[in-house]
């Protein structure tokens, strides 16, 4: 068999079952598990699946660039946005993370709505000019160009400084056994930061993210307190989440 033909039936293996098995997969094709373990990684290489213990999961699309990922799931995002934003209270304290499902939940914030909005997204800041009463605390650092978020050791430093109400916190796969997790090592850690500082996190989970694993992990299901998806969701990528405890908002069963 070629290996083109191989890495065509991996990829259709894992759109349909979700995983890639290795060793089942070896034997399946009758060829080596090395074998297999090569068009892995030659097909994660190409940014078509990670690469875990054992075999393979989807990689996310929300890893693709910051203009293409504002078009992906784009109704999903303005709903969660809207849904996130009706949780919010007068005169709290919420940090908002970078990316494009929050940039949605800062647009659709109430205009009289009086709070204080931290954050290390420069796009946030923007959104929020238009915003009379919400004082808007801007984090600096090392901007992360992927997600144009300030990261490093100055932006953690300055989050120590502060305590949130909620952190509204955006990630690029959110997986029932892996958690979640992102495409950046110093992202990650600035979002752990930041848990570590709000009093309640709540993860963005447009649909494109649900099932899907990046390189990096974040926290587990444990630190947070709930997941916010479209009302449109497939129910068949909760039923996992769903299975772990977690509590999931936007979607009722």
């Amino acid at each position: 068999m070629l290996t083109t033909e191989r890495k065509a039936l991996l990829m259709a293996a894992l759109d349909k079952d979700g995983r890639i098995i290795a060793k089942e997969f070896s034997r399946k094709l009758d060829v080596s598990e090395d074998t297999i373990r090569r068009d892995l990684r030659e097909l994660a290489s190409e940014g078509l699946l990670q690469r875990v213990h054992g075999g393979a999961l989807p990689a996310s699309k929300a890893l693709a660039d910051l203009s293409t990922r504002g078009n992906v799931s784009a109704d999903d995002k303005t709903e969660i946005g809207k849904i996130a934003a009706a949780m919010v209270k007068e005169g709290q304290i919420i940090f908002l993370d970078g990316g494009t499902t929050t940039a949605r939940l800062a647009r659709a914030l109430r205009k009289d709505i009086s709070l204080t909005v931290v954050t290390h997204s420069p796009d946030i800041a923007s959104a929020l000019i238009d915003h009379s009463r919400v004082e808007v605390e801007a984090i600096g650092g090392r901007i992360f160009k992927h997600s144009n978020v300030a990261i490093g050791a100055v932006a953690i430093e300055a989050i120590s400084r502060i305590r949130a109400d909620i952190y509204f916190m955006g990630v690029t796969g959110i997986h029932a056994d892996y958690g979640l997790t992102t495409g950046d090592r110093e992202e990650a850690a600035v979002k752990r930061a930041i848990c570590s500082r709000s009093a309640e996190t709540i993860a963005l989970g447009s649909r494109e993210k649900l099932g899907s694993v990046s390189a990096y992990s974040v926290v587990d299901f444990g630190v947070i307190d709930s997941v916010v998806v479209s009302k449109r969701c497939p129910e068949e990528l909760l039923i996992p989440l769903r299975t772990k405890g977690v509590q999931i908002m936007g979607r009722s069963t």
